[in-house]
């Protein structure tokens, strides 16, 4: 079930990625159904519930070539989901009458479901690939730049001084979060579906959990508890969860698109002739994959609330609200996976500029160490009253572009406890980084190992 963008040729490699097409392409979504429809058999078969034959012969057939895709599109548009269609050609297909015992005690539910589930699987592990790639390389950029001084900024204004690996690793740290929340997510939400009818697996007797343990087991996946027809937490924490690795994502784009602007000219997306260009303004260097990034990463949100929305379900099996999966789930897979590539190749290959960042950090002339020169004398005079005397020489300075050096010095009340070198070193940003270097060693060595 490919989402629209991943059908149009010309940019389907801008929102999502080759390989997590293929995982949610019709041709992979049959299979599972067949897939399943397989493990059923051979289960059932060891069991001694159907005839060895049958499930030989089922397993034999359980291939998507065997379908007539046009008699299943008309069947299904008439059924209202592909499931029944699916058995029936694939029972067609079967010698004798050994098709018959093809789905023995299931439902569609539990086929779709179940084949949601392996897609989620070969999904979760395609994105944990980037994320391990993208991990590796915000370390190397933490390390590298662990002392590289950069403005620090609140509300878009200059606040005090970091180091351009501190930003870094703040980006890293919450990649690992999101790693280890894979890590805990996955036995929760990569389990099957078995319940039959209402869930109670009612059709086969008393062998029905065995049936069911034997399935997962030989698909891989974890049992259920308990049929979970109309309860999709399992569904929705996964959305939830690719939400918050693009809401990540889209922080680290928005920073490195701000930072690439002519007037700060701090980060770079990597360069490439042409790319960036601007159709009428040949100087342009613009923002690329930042802005897929920005997009991919809003539109998982979107997705990932349509699923908090098919979560009210009624009863023991939907009418209506599951269906939202079928739409939502690939595409916040796909989209998940274009933020990743355009983050992973960004990330990279990205452009520093250390001389600039520097640059940026005496712009003010010595205003954003305010705050070194408030605590200093903060003791002296008392914390409010030097908060207000600086904040009333740092205007002075800069309505009237003197150095605030300048002023500080002048001022008897300044100059009684801090002489001039005293305020040349408090207004030098390198004396003013905190623990930010030993912040990044922290978040370096709390790596889990690889």
């Amino acid at each position: 079930m490919p989402i629209p963008i991943a059908d149009f040729a010309l940019q389907r490699d801008a929102f999502s990625s080759a390989a997590m097409r293929r995982v949610f392409c019709d041709e992979t979504r049959l299979q599972r159904y067949l897939d399943f429809e397989s493990a059923l058999a051979r289960v059932q078969a060891r069991l001694g519930m159907i005839p060895a034959p049958a499930a030989v012969e089922i397993a034999r057939h359980a291939r998507v070539a065997i379908l007539d895709l046009d008699a299943l599109r008309a069947r299904t548009e008439l059924v209202g989901a592909p499931v029944l269609p699916i058995v029936e050609q694939l029972a067609a297909h079967c010698a004798g009458d050994l098709g018959n015992w093809c789905h023995w005690g299931a439902t569609t539910q539990d086929v779709t479901d179940t084949a949601t589930v392996m897609q989620m699987r070969d999904a979760l592990a395609l994105i944990e690939d980037d994320l391990a790639a993208i991990a590796d390389t915000l370390a190397g950029l933490a390390a590298r730049w662990r002392d590289t001084p950069m403005a620090g900024r609140t509300n878009l204004q200059q606040a005090v001084p970091i180091t351009f690996g501190f930003k870094a690793a703040g980006y890293l740290a919450a990649i690992e979060r999101h790693r280890l929340r894979l890590g805990e997510l996955r036995p929760r939400v990569l389990v099957g579906q078995f319940g039959g009818a209402a869930g109670t697996l009612a059709a086969l007797g008393t062998r029905g959990l065995e049936v069911q343990a034997a399935l997962m087991d030989e698909l891989g996946l974890g049992a259920p508890e308990i049929a979970w027809h109309t309860h999709r937490d399992r569904v929705a924490e996964t959305g939830a969860w690719l939400a918050l690795v693009t809401g990540t994502l889209g922080k680290i784009a928005t920073d490195i698109k701000l930072m690439m602007q002519t007037e700060v000219g701090e980060t770079f997306e990597p360069y490439a002739a042409g790319r960036g260009s601007s159709s009428t303004m040949p100087q342009k260097r613009n923002p690329v994959a930042c802005t897929y990034i920005l997009a991919c990463a809003a539109m998982v949100r979107q997705q990932a609330a349509a699923l908090f929305d098919a979560m009210v379900e009624d009863h023991e099996r939907a009418s209506g609200a599951w269906q939202i999966e079928w739409v939502a789930v690939p595409e916040i897979f796909m989209l998940s996976a274009g933020a990743l590539a355009h983050s992973r190749a960004m990330l990279a290959g990205l452009e520093i500029d250390p001389i600039r960042m520097r640059a940026n950090l005496d712009l003010s002339g010595g205003l954003m160490l305010a705050e070194a020169v408030m605590m200093a004398l903060a003791t002296p005079l008392g914390r409010q009253h030097a908060h207000d005397l600086v904040q009333t020489l740092g205007r002075r300075a800069a309505l009237e572009s003197r150095p605030f050096i300048d002023l500080l010095a002048a001022d008897p009340e300044v100059s009684a406890h801090l002489d001039r070198p005293a305020l040349a070193r408090l207004l030098d940003p390198v004396n003013y980084l905190g623990l930010a270097g030993a912040m990044v060693d922290r978040v370096l060595a709390g790596r889990p190992p690889r």
